[in-house]
């Protein structure tokens, strides 16, 4: 993929004519600001690394890792009590057996037992290569009644990890208090609904910072303290399980600001001289995206966000008060703050620190709190919108991933694509947006307990087996792509990446596909017969005269206007072959020879004869699939299709019609144009291959000598990538789906004559495991040697790649017939029908090719990409266009792939909507940018560098297409040309004769 240019910097946001940007408050611009970014330039992935000095980290908390719930005299948290009234979803629960062995009893009570494996976390951290870790102390432990005295296990405890980091070089980054309350303090107080916990925090604060200040630069407070508030008292969701309703949740939350206050205000008066170190809250937060662009709806995005993260981050950033639709809203629900108290709260944070990710977005978001609107996994526009409204704060994402399933292991594709999007979205947000981001920390360092989800995700760059008892300790592949990415610092630009200039051969085919032509046999009047008369007098309209008639004349392709028509939009696009399939089911009706249809016959022999007289070289398909009939004549679509032998001869008496008829006038000839594998049977295969391999041996023994023709077979090749580029699971799978994919028909005419023996190997594995009777028939040798080498090239469409993984993780995307699941790369560009624009994917394809057939003659006969109709500009056609033809130069100059031609699809909406390049509306073709794209690449014969002269092909010396009118119509020239004589010769005499007759009279 291309890499995108840097994007002018929009620093303005706009809303009611104001400057925005850099002004507190003025987060509401950010919706229309990112709906009028160009697209899909914006879109595109960005390859850039992050400034010098940026902070890469991974986190975890105290409660869903270290376990030990009980060990060296720790108290119980609220979490303890609250896991232990009901297991949450997926925790491993412990075996009936004689000697059991250790398992994850409910909750975090062993969870990833960091506690005890302190030196195997630190040495992932090494491992991945971070600059900081993040972690949160255990109130719970370090003070097990919730107050003094403290324990020295705990402090000794954390004691041992800090020094361990610092041995690392890693820099903590350690949260106070992330949800586990001691249970004490809940009961004698009622947890955070009590103004008291204010100041019982600042002591558990104030022991903290004097034993550990001197090693740590970062403090967090808190953790996400809307969940705390909303869902511990409000809802009880989650502990202490308070369903306190609004007006406790919102009394909590007032009690977590002033706590919050107290520490930060202790440290920055009694540590923060001899410490130097920072302290802030970790504030957590979805994106919320209008229903549609009006100016209720984004008022509506705004209070979203408001009720969310501006409940705690007004008070703190902007004046020390509640946001004001909060106010207006809530009214008496909501506490008051003094003006001392307001005093007291702002500014109480030296650096914004975001929670972004599956713990808050599409979980504990309350529904209320969408108010009807969109929620949306955008973290650049969360970014621009939190600098755009809370004046620009230094930020750092404290915490950031996605999540994959329980059952998932190593191989964690889908956490690798999100982590993907959410690191280059804060790259886009650094460098396209001037967003102050200076870290970045992927939730979470190992797999543990989730929260109210339990064991039934995971989100850790370290597989945990749980049931092991020593708690085996894997780095996954995610592990790896992120160690990749911190020692690149980032995507920087990768030379397989970048455009390359230069031309194609002179004789390269460029091509546009229809899969049907527009077959419109309607007479001209020039056909009628009958005689007519003019009534002037009365009717003025043409009377017919009975019994009177003109000979009956043969018709000729110049009756067909609709012929005419789309020669005339080929001649316009400039190419030089054009890509169509033949109806089967309209020559032949009965699928034989007893009823053809010579109408039709006739019109694809004009339509074929026209095109090479206007020098477009015809490329003509038998036979396409289709959702009628399969393409076929009814009566072989009803005795069983391709699956019934007998449909193989009426093929071939089908081709050898074709052949005579207009084999005079087609040169490249398709036998089977794109035949879907996903919904063949194999014993259809099979007979549609000795179709093939008839008809091709009928053409080169009987029509080859005279027609001098090519003949072949056009198989659909999308790319397969394997999901996990570290895994060599996932690259036997991507192998095997490549193979069941296009080695099903192109091994037995490219290769050795047989299917591929992927195929055979994995399906009598099928067999004899799971007991499916998947039965791949057998070539006898005669027919091996029929279907070896019956090619003369090899055609392939190309439209997009896909990634496959063998990890069940989504059941509607996963093939248990080949066991592969098929997900998406998330930041890739994608189609209105979500079909991804992968351009490197068809280099890899024909590089593919290659190494599998040999240096095959090999033509790209359909690519192409569908569009939004009501985008006039189809940008994202051009794109894919100018980047797809560029890899296909890649491979033709740098990997040497036989490349011969290429072909857009598709020619129009007419007949492919939403894929033309021209657009059809009111009965009127009107072409498209791309089109004009296309034709401009098609002149140039490539990208032809600016610094070598460019080598004229002996063809591009007729350079318009009104000069190649001249050329091929030289008898229509000289009978217009005589017709004009005539016409002057005429007129001579009646002047002449006239001017006698008035010299007589006189």
């Amino acid at each position: 993929m291309t890499p995108a240019a840097p994007l002018p910097l929009l620093l303005l946001c706009l809303l009611s004519g104001r400057r925005l940007r850099g002004e507190p408050g003025q987060g509401a611009g950010t919706w229309a600001r990112f709906a009028r970014l160009p697209y899909p330039e914006d879109e595109l992935f960005l390859y850039d690394t992050f400034p010098a000095g940026f902070l890469w980290g991974a986190g975890s908390a105290a409660y869903q890792a270290e376990g030990g719930w009980r060990q060296d005299g720790k108290g119980a948290s609220v979490w303890d009590t609250f896991a232990h009234r009901a297991a949450p979803a997926g925790a491993p629960q412990p075996q009936p057996q004689p000697q059991p062995l250790p398992s994850a009893p409910a909750g975090g009570d062993v969870a990833s037992d960091s506690y005890n494996n302190l030196f195997r976390d630190t040495e992932g951290l090494r491992r991945l290569g971070v600059s900081h870790y993040r972690f949160s102390l255990s109130w719970a432990r370090l003070l097990p009644n919730g107050t003094a005295p403290p324990s020295p296990a705990g402090l000794a405890h954390y004691g041992r990890l800090l020094a361990r980091l610092r041995q690392l070089g890693v820099e903590p980054v350690v949260t106070l208090y992330h949800w586990d309350l001691p249970q004490r303090l809940q009961d004698a107080y009622g947890g955070w609904a009590s103004p008291a916990l204010a100041e019982l925090f600042r002591d558990y604060a104030e022991l903290c910072f004097r034993h550990f200040g001197g090693q740590v630069r970062y403090w967090l407070t808190m953790d996400n303290p809307y969940v705390v508030a909303w869902h511990g008292y409000a809802t009880g969701r989650l502990p202490p399980g308070v369903k306190g309703g609004p007006p406790l949740g919102y009394r909590a939350a007032h009690n977590l600001l002033q706590a919050h206050a107290k520490v930060w205000h202790l440290y920055n008066d009694r540590f923060r001289p001899s410490q130097g170190g920072q302290v802030s809250i970790a504030l957590s937060s979805h994106w919320i995206k209008p229903q549609t662009m009006t100016e209720q709806d984004i008022q509506e995005c705004q209070k979203s966000l408001d009720f969310v993260l501006g409940w705690f981050a007004k008070p703190i950033f902007i004046d020390g008060d509640y946001p004001q639709g909060m106010k207006s809203n809530l009214s008496s629900l909501l506490p008051e703050f003094s003006d001392a108290e307001k005093k007291y709260i702002k500014g109480t944070a030296d650096f914004f620190a975001l929670s972004f990710g599956a713990t808050l977005s599409f979980q504990l978001l309350d529904s209320q709190m969408k108010f009807h609107q969109l929620e949306s996994l955008s973290l650049r526009q969360l970014l621009y919108w939190i600098s755009c409204e809370y004046n620009k704060p230094k930020i750092f994402i404290v915490e950031n991933s996605w999540f994959v399933s329980g059952s998932t292991k190593r191989d964690d594709a889908k956490y690798i694509y999100y982590l993907k999007k959410f690191i280059m979205e804060t790259l886009k947000a650094i460098r396209y947006d001037e967003v102050d981001v200076f870290g970045y920390t992927v939730w979470s360092l190992m797999d543990g307990f989730e929260w109210h989800r339990g064991y039934s995700i995971r989100r850790g760059l370290f597989y945990v087996d749980f049931q092991s008892h020593d708690k085996k300790f894997l780095p996954k592949s995610s592990a790896l792509f992120y160690q990749k990415l911190i020692e690149r610092n980032g995507f920087p630009p990768l030379p397989e990446n970048q455009p390359i200039d230069g031309k194609f051969p002179c004789d390269f085919a460029w091509g546009i596909v229809d899969n049907y032509i527009q077959v419109d046999t309607t007479p001209t009047q020039f056909l009628d017969t009958n005689v007519y008369v003019w009534d002037v007098h009365h009717t003025k309209k043409l009377i017919k005269v009975d019994g009177v008639a003109t000979p009956k004349r043969k018709r000729h392709c110049v009756d067909f206007a609709a012929i005419r028509l789309q020669i005339s939009l080929l001649q316009e696009m400039h190419v030089t072959h054009f890509h169509f399939s033949l109806k089967w089911s309209l020559i032949l009706p009965l699928g034989n020879l007893s009823q053809i249809n010579h109408t039709f016959l006739h019109y694809y022999q004009c339509f074929v004869s026209e095109l090479l007289r206007v020098n477009i070289t015809p490329v003509v398909a038998l036979w396409q699939p289709m959702a009628e009939n399969q393409g076929l004549p009814v009566v072989l679509a009803k005795y069983g299709a391709w699956e019934n032998p007998e449909t193989v001869q009426a093929f071939v008496e089908y081709a050898k019609l074709c052949f005579k008829s207009l084999g005079h006038h087609v040169k490249f000839w398709i036998t089977m144009n794109e035949p879907y594998v996903r919904n063949l049977t194999y014993s259809a295969g099979h007979n549609l291959l000795k179709a093939h391999a008839k008809a091709w041996h009928l053409y080169d023994k009987e029509f080859r000598r005279s027609q001098k023709g090519k003949i072949s077979i056009a198989l659909q090749a999308d790319w397969v990538e394997p999901a996990c580029p570290f895994s060599k699971n996932d690259q036997e799978v991507a192998d095997r789906v490549l193979e069941f994919d296009i080695g099903w028909l192109a091994e037995p005419i490219f290769g050795n004559g047989d299917y591929p023996h992927v195929m055979r190997e994995w399906l009598h594995q099928r067999n004899s495991i799971d007991l499916y009777n998947f039965h791949l028939p057998y070539f006898s040798e005669e027919e091996k040697k029929l279907i070896q080498g019956s090619f003369d090239f090899l055609a392939l469409s190309h439209y997009t790649t896909i990634l496959v993984d063998w990890e069940k993780e989504d059941a509607l995307k996963y093939d248990h017939y080949l066991q592969v699941q098929m997900i998406k790369d998330i930041t890739w560009l994608n189609s209105p029908s979500r079909a991804a624009v992968v351009p490197w994917g068809l280099r890899k394809m024909l590089k593919w090719v290659k190494s599998k057939y040999g240096d095959v003659p090999v033509y790209i006969t359909a690519n192409g990409i569908d569009d939004d109709q009501n985008m006039v500009q189809d940008k994202l056609r051009v794109y894919y266009i100018q980047n797809y033809i560029n890899e296909a130069l890649k491979a033709y100059t740098l990997d040497n792939v036989n490349l011969r031609g290429y072909f857009v699809y598709s020619f129009n909406d007419r007949t492919a909507p939403k894929y033309g390049l021209y657009r059809y509306i009111a009965n009127q073709y009107e072409p498209k940018p791309s089109m004009k794209h296309y034709r401009e690449i098609i002149d140039n014969n490539g990208f032809p560098s600016s610094e070598i002269p460019d080598r004229l092909c002996p063809e591009m010396l007729v350079l318009c297409s009104e000069c190649n009118l001249f050329q091929t119509r030289k008898s229509l020239l000289a009978f217009i040309s005589f017709i004009f004589f005539a016409f002057i010769v005429t007129v001579f005499f009646i002047i002449y004769y006239s001017r006698r007759v008035e010299r007589r009279y006189k």
